[in-house]
């Protein structure tokens, strides 16, 4: 463990004060992680291990530390051989746990072995907010926003400003999923390659339909101009050899077919895409075969009949599927999920960048539903010719000021405007189409000059317009910078985010000399533990072992066993062996040896006090 990343001499790390204390290198690691020197940090851990390769002093701790370091250096195969050294040295230390099983968590194919190890981290210190929030990560990742909704609120009970889990209990209320949404984490497979087995369905389906729209544009073009129907049916289904040839390619390039349909289920817009490009196939075919002696209505005037009102419909799928289906998903990405509550939950910690950047995309979500309800409302009025029907654009503004107050928005609002002004435009067009709309209603049913209701009418149409402008150039804007825009992918996960450093990193409890005194020489030692019956004590009679690093070795009857199998936390209680002045309790975590046949009991608190005298005694009543 010498050399750093790439194979280069690792950052210079100052010795402590006492360079043999290999738990001093480990304070020094913590503190370069905290700086967000990961390179230092794993020279540290590394001497750290050096020193003490037995686990004399906690060696696990310096393979956390040195695993997170990988971890943030992008060595995720290093970290996780790291956190499996931490776990074999400590099997009982839920910090150890908490470390694999987040390393895990970004191998891929490892998922299930991740959610192992959360598992075992929650049940080993469930009054630890990190071990819930890694659970709750997981759940995220798979798209389980329930299980990871309830995770998240049992780690803010334990700590109410966790950053982590707070942003994203907010991606729950959005029912966020991550960009590779297609990949089950939970499968056995890369994510590149069901990454590629996507990009050649998205080929296909893209290639596909701009191929048949632009065949029957063709197609009607020859038959309608010249007047060559029957060369025009003939060179379309011509077409239909290109399609075959453009499916078989693509299929070649899909080696993952087992996977496709679990992909489309939980990739809905990908199963859109491969829905309505067959649709489309169909559709093609139907107007080439059906393709009418003349134009169609919206090109020539009256309709020539029900065949060519249907042949107009099968043209309109084919040629405007493409602008059908954005349009559909911007609304339904717009509707889905509960961006109040989500804003809730990231102003609170809106100190954060990564809050900042959801609450702005957030944000994003709550202008595309307020433009589609006034879009419906000056589509009414227009339409029907009633100006009335703005009366209910003025619900708009009041809906803003609630999401306003209820999202938290009064501490943060103006810091988030001024790092997207495009928002701000998005906000003042939303005002004055509210108003305008609400000024056509007004002067309609104030019987007020009908020029002044239709200007009206048209500012507010105009302003939902401008709006989509505005969209439009902030869309394109991000794209050609490569930043977040203004769009649901945009929405992150906290990972490791905000200047707190995780749980793993925690130091381990030892033992101190009185207590290690304790255990080393009593002969009367009580575990206490809980069974189906409830709390029970039994006497040990003697401690195995005590470990450098404080782990106590237990002989104890098999019931003491099955009891540690079902809940894991234990309790060994000693007394003063020579002079029976004070007393020891070990709480901790009991870990079967089958080889060794003992209880490994890892320490998680450790409480020495003495015994107490006549004069420390409850006074008697009376």
């Amino acid at each position: 463990m010498r050399n750093g990343p790439g194979g280069q001499e690792a950052a210079q790390v100052p010795s402590p004060l006492d360079p043999d204390d290999p738990r001093e290198w480990c304070v020094a690691a913590v503190t370069w992680l905290s700086r967000d020197q990961p390179e230092a940090a794993l020279e540290a851990a590394r001497q750290a291990v050096d020193r003490d390769p037995g686990a004399g002093s906690g060696a696990d701790w310096g393979y956390r530390l040195a695993s997170l370091a990988f971890e943030r250096l992008g060595r995720d195969a290093e970290a996780v051989a790291a956190a499996e050294e931490a776990v074999r040295l400590a099997p009982g230390s839920w910090a150890a746990r908490l470390r694999l099983g987040a390393a895990l968590r970004r191998v891929p194919g490892r998922w299930r072995e991740s959610r192992a190890q959360a598992a075992r981290a929650v049940r080993y210190a469930p009054e630890e907010s990190d071990t819930h929030v890694l659970a709750g990560d997981l759940a995220l990742l798979r798209g389980e926003h329930r299980r990871a909704e309830s995770a998240y609120r049992s780690a803010l009970r334990r700590l109410d400003d966790h950053p982590g889990a707070r942003i994203n209990l907010g991606l729950t209320f959005l029912r966020w999923r991550r960009p590779r949404g297609h990949h089950d984490p939970a499968w056995p497979v890369d994510p590149r390659e069901t990454g590629r087995a996507r990009r050649a369905m998205e080929m296909w389906s893209r290639q596909i339909r701009v191929l048949l729209a632009a065949s029957l544009a063709a197609v009607a073009a020859v038959a309608f101009g010249p007047g060559m129907a029957t060369e025009a049916r003939a060179g379309g289904g011509a077409m239909l050899a290109a399609v075959l040839a453009i499916t078989l390619r693509q299929a070649h390039r899909i080696r993952l077919w087992p996977y496709v349909p679990g992909m489309l289920a939980r990739d809905p817009w990908l199963g859109v895409s491969v829905s309505i490009t067959l649709t489309t196939v169909a559709a093609y075919v139907a107007a080439v075969a059906t393709l009418p002696p003349q134009a169609p209505p919206l090109a020539a005037g009256p309709a020539p009949g029900q065949a060519g009102e249907m042949w107009t419909v099968l043209a309109g799928l084919v040629l405007l599927n493409g602008a059908a289906v954005i349009a559909l998903r911007v609304l339904v990405e717009a509707w889905r999920g509960r961006p109040v509550r989500a804003l809730a939950e990231f102003t609170a910690v809106h100190q954060d960048r990564t809050a900042r950047r959801d609450i702005d995309v957030a944000l994003w979500l709550v202008v595309g539903r307020a433009w589609s309800v006034l879009a419906v409302v000056a589509g009414a009025a227009l339409v029907l010719d009633q100006p009335g029907w703005g009366l209910a654009a003025m619900a708009v503004p009041p809906a803003l000021v609630w999401v306003r107050e209820r999202g938290g928005l009064s501490r943060c609002l103006p810091r988030v405007l001024v790092m997207d002004r495009w928002l701000k435009v998005a906000l003042a067009l939303l005002a004055v189409a509210s108003l305008a709309l609400g000024v056509a209603a007004a002067a309609a049913a104030l019987g007020l000059p009908g020029m002044m209701s239709r200007w009206s009418l048209r500012l507010g149409a105009g302003a939902l317009a401008g709006l989509v402008a505005v969209f439009a150039a902030r869309s394109a804007r991000a794209w050609w910078r490569g930043v977040p825009g203004p769009w649901r992918s945009s929405l992150v996960m906290c990972d490791s985010c905000g200047p707190r450093l995780p749980g793993d990193v925690s130091a381990p409890v030892g033992l101190d000399v009185r207590a290690r005194q304790a255990f080393t020489h009593a002969r009367g030692v009580v575990l206490a533990y809980a069974d189906a019956t409830g709390p029970r004590a039994l006497a040990v009679g003697s401690v195995s072992s005590v470990g450098p690093g404080g782990e106590l070795r237990l002989i104890a009857a098999a019931d003491a066993w099955e009891a540690a199998e079902r809940d894991p936390r234990v309790a060994v209680f000693v007394a003063d062996p020579l002079e029976r002045r004070y007393w020891a309790e070990v709480q901790g975590i009991a870990i079967g040896d089958a080889e060794a046949a003992v209880l490994r009991v890892t320490p998680k608190r450790v409480v020495v006090g003495e015994y107490p005298g006549r004069h420390q005694g409850r006074p008697r009543a009376g």
